[in-house]
C-alpha cells in the first residue's frame, strides 16, 4: 500500500528533514515506487509538487529540498498503486476548494464497492479527475459536507460530520488518511498510523531511513510545537505514538484538539496490517 506523512504546527516549519527520510521509502528502503506528492499551505495558497516516478529518484523531490518551504500544514504521500493506473492524475495529495478554502487529502489503503456505497451522493459539485478509490472518496466527503452546510461550521461540528462519513467509508476496506484545510489536520488510522508532537525541551533526532540527524534546539524556539504524522515512525531515537485502530484525531497549532477512539487497546502489529493489505491485493513491505 501507500505511506502517509503529515505535519501540523503552530509556526511555519521546514519539513525537509522528515521528507528526506520519507522519500527514501519510495524506491530505496521500501517499494512505494508508483509516484509521490507533497503539498504545502502558504497562507491560503497551496504549493503542490507531484511526480508519477519514484520519490527516491525524482528530480521533483530534489526541488523540495532546495526550496526549503516552511509551512504550518503539509501533506505528503508515496504511492504503491492498488487501484487506478500509475499516472500524474492518480497521484496524491488531491486538492479541492470548499467554502472558499483549499482542502488536501491523501489516502493509504484499498477500498472496494465504492459505487454502491456512494450511490446516494448526487455529485453536484465534486467529481474525480483520475481513477483512484482515494480521489473518489475525497470527492464524496466534500460533496456531503457542502450539501449539508452552506457555510463552514465549527471545528467540532466538522469533526463530528467527518467522523460519521469515515465510519461509513471504512466498511469498504482499508482507510488510513490525512486531511487538512490549512488550519487543522485530521488523521484517521484504520490499520497503521503514528504521530509525534515535538515541543520544548527539544533534542536530537536521527532518521530511520537515512544516516542523518538534526538537533532541533538549533532550529526551534521554546514556543514551537510541531505534530508529525506518518504511517511508520521516521526516527529511531524518539517516542512515537501509535494510533489505535479506527482512531480519528484533529490536530491544530501542533496539538490534539479533538479525538475519537472506539477502543484505545486495539492496536495492529505491522505484520497484521500487512496481512490485511495482502488480503485485498495490496501487499508491500513496511520499514520497521
Amino acid at each position: 500500500m501507500c505511506q502517509l506523512l503529515g505535519m501540523n504546527c503552530n509556526t511555519p516549519t521546514d519539513i525537509v528533514f522528515s521528507f528526506e527520510g520519507f522519500r527514501r521509502r519510495g524506491g530505496v528502503t521500501d517499494v512505494h515506487v508508483d509516484g509521490f506528492g507533497v503539498a504545502f499551505f502558504e497562507g491560503k495558497g497551496v504549493r503542490i509538487y507531484q511526480d508519477d516516478r519514484p520519490s527516491a529518484s525524482s528530480p521533483v523531490a530534489d526541488l523540495i529540498k532546495s526550496y526549503q518551504i516552511k509551512s504550518k500544514n503539509v501533506i505528503a504521500h508515496i504511492r504503491k498503486a492498488t487501484f487506478g493506473q500509475v499516472s500524474l492524475a492518480n497521484t496524491h495529495p488531491f486538492m479541492r476548494e470548499l467554502w472558499g478554502e483549499y482542502w488536501l487529502f491523501a489516502h493509504n489503503g484499498h477500498l472496494q464497492s465504492l459505487d454502491d456505497l456512494f450511490s446516494d451522493s448526487q455529485q453536484q459539485y465534486y467529481r474525480p479527475v483520475g481513477t483512484t478509490d482515494s480521489e473518489q472518496t475525497f470527492c464524496y466527503i466534500l460533496e456531503n459536507l457542502r450539501q449539508k452546510y452552506e457555510h463552514k461550521p465549527s471545528d467540532e461540528v466538522l469533526f463530528h460530520e467527518i467522523k460519521l462519513l469515515t465510519e461509513k467509508i471504512r466498511t469498504s476496506g482499508i482507510f488510513n488518511y490525512t486531511l487538512t484545510n490549512g488550519e487543522w489536520m485530521i488523521a484517521h488510522a484504520n490499520t497503521l498510523l503514528h504521530y509525534i508532537i515535538r515541543q520544548a525541551p527539544f533534542g536530537e533526532a536521527k532518521l530511520l531511513d537515512d544516516d542523518v540527524s538534526i538537533d532541533f534546539t538549533s532550529v526551534t524556539t521554546q514556543q514551537d510545537r510541531v505534530a508529525v504524522i506518518a504511517t511508520m515512525p521516521l526516527t529511531v531515537n524518539e517516542e512515537w505514538t501509535q494510533m489505535a485502530r479506527n482512531e480519528l484525531v484533529m490536530f491544530k497549532e501542533g496539538e490534539i484538539i479533538l479525538r475519537n477512539c472506539p477502543d484505545e487497546t486495539m492496536m495492529l502489529s505491522v505484520e497484521d496490517a500487512l496481512t490485511m493489505a495482502r488480503a485485498v491485493g495490496a501487499s508491500a513491505n513496511i520499514v520497521t
